[in-house]
C-alpha cells in the first residue's frame, strides 16, 4: 500500500520519463541530482522491478516502467488541474480553457481568435475540439462550445457573440448549366445538396405566401455532416447549398458562388458561446468569453453576406 511519501517519487519518475534525462528533472524540480537518482532507486526497490534503463546518454522506461508511468502522469496532470482550481480564487488568468466549436468555424475564425487570445495571456492554454455536432458541455468536460444557429432552451448560459443569416448559393459552371431558380418551388428540379446534422425539411424552408414557413421537398445526391465539405462541393458545380454566410461570403465576392433567392428565407441565426453554470466560472474562461465577445462583435473579424 503506497504511503503520501511515495507520491513525490512517483511524481518525480514521471518527470524523468517525459524529460529522458535526470539531469533535466534535477533542473527542473530544484533537486540535486544524486538526490533524484536515489529517489528513482528507492521507488524501484519499493517496487520491486526496475522502472528504468540507464545509459550515459539517455533515460529510457522499461515495460513495467511504462506501466508505472501511465499511473504517474496522471498524478501530475491531477496536480495541474488542482493549481489551475486555484486559479479562480486568486483572480490570476492561467490554466487550460477547454473549448468545442464547429468544425469550419474553428478553421476560418476561431483558430485566429485563440492565437490572439493565447499572445494576450501568456499562462494560458486552450484545447480545442472541433465537432459539427452539438456536444454535451458538461460530460464533455467543456468551459466554452460556440454554437450556430437558434439555441433550443436548455440550462446552459448563453452570449451571443455574432450574428448571421443562411444563404443559398451554387456555382456560376452549376447555374449555367441547370438555370436560376426564381422560386422555392423551383427548387426541385435542382440538386440540392444535404447537411446531414439537419432535416432536409428543416434545411430547405423558406418564406411561404402569408409569411408562413414552407419545406420544400427537395433531392440531391450528395450529403454531408460537415458545412466546409459541401461548400466545397457547391464550388464544384455539384448543386446548391444552405449555409451560414460567413463560410461563404469572401467566395461569393471572388466569384467562385452566387446567391439564389436572396430574401427568400426565414430569420437570422446566432454565433453564441455557451457555458454550463452562470456564475463560479474560473478567471480565464472569464477572459476568454469577454476577448472573443470584443473580437467578434467587430464586423471585419467576420466577414458576411
Amino acid at each position: 500500500m503506497p504511503t503520501l511519501d511515495d507520491l513525490p517519487s512517483l511524481a518525480l519518475f514521471a518527470r524523468v520519463v517525459q524529460l529522458r534525462s535526470f539531469s533535466a528533472a534535477a533542473r527542473e524540480t530544484g533537486i540535486a541530482k544524486s538526490a533524484v537518482s536515489r529517489r528513482i532507486a528507492e521507488l524501484e526497490r519499493a517496487l520491486g522491478v526496475r522502472l528504468l534503463q540507464r545509459t550515459t546518454r539517455s533515460v529510457v522506461a522499461t515495460d513495467e516502467g511504462l506501466a508505472v508511468y501511465e499511473h504517474s502522469a496522471a498524478l501530475l496532470s491531477a496536480a495541474s488541474a488542482a493549481f489551475d482550481a486555484a486559479g479562480a480564487t486568486d483572480g490570476l488568468v492561467r490554466g487550460t480553457v477547454r473549448v468545442s466549436a464547429p468544425i469550419t468555424f474553428a478553421e476560418m475564425h476561431l483558430a485566429p481568435a485563440i492565437s490572439a487570445f493565447l499572445g494576450a495571456h501568456p499562462d494560458v492554454s486552450v484545447e480545442l475540439a472541433t465537432d459539427d455536432r452539438v456536444v454535451d458541455v458538461v460530460e464533455g468536460g467543456f468551459d466554452v462550445a460556440i454554437r450556430i444557429g437558434r439555441l433550443s432552451d436548455s440550462e446552459l448560459v448563453a452570449r451571443r457573440l455574432a450574428e448571421d443569416r443562411l444563404v443559398v448559393c451554387g456555382a456560376p459552371s452549376y447555374l449555367a448549366a441547370r438555370g436560376v431558380p426564381e422560386t422555392p418551388e423551383a427548387l426541385v428540379n435542382h440538386e440540392c445538396l444535404h447537411y446531414r446534422l439537419v432535416s432536409r425539411a428543416a434545411e430547405w424552408r423558406f418564406r411561404g405566401g402569408g409569411g408562413r414557413p414552407l419545406a420544400v421537398p427537395v433531392r440531391g445526391r450528395f450529403e454531408a455532416a460537415n458545412g466546409g465539405v459541401l461548400r466545397e462541393a457547391a464550388i464544384a458545380g455539384a448543386g446548391l447549398a444552405v449555409l451560414p454566410s460567413f463560410m461563404v461570403a469572401e467566395d461569393v465576392r471572388a466569384g467562385r458562388l452566387e446567391l439564389v433567392l436572396e430574401g427568400a428565407r426565414r430569420a437570422k441565426i446566432g454565433i453564441f458561446a455557451v457555458t454550463a453554470h452562470r456564475t463560479g466560472a474560473p478567471p480565464r474562461t472569464r477572459a476568454f468569453l469577454d476577448f472573443v465577445a470584443r473580437r467578434f462583435a467587430r464586423p471585419e473579424t467576420i466577414p458576411r453576406l
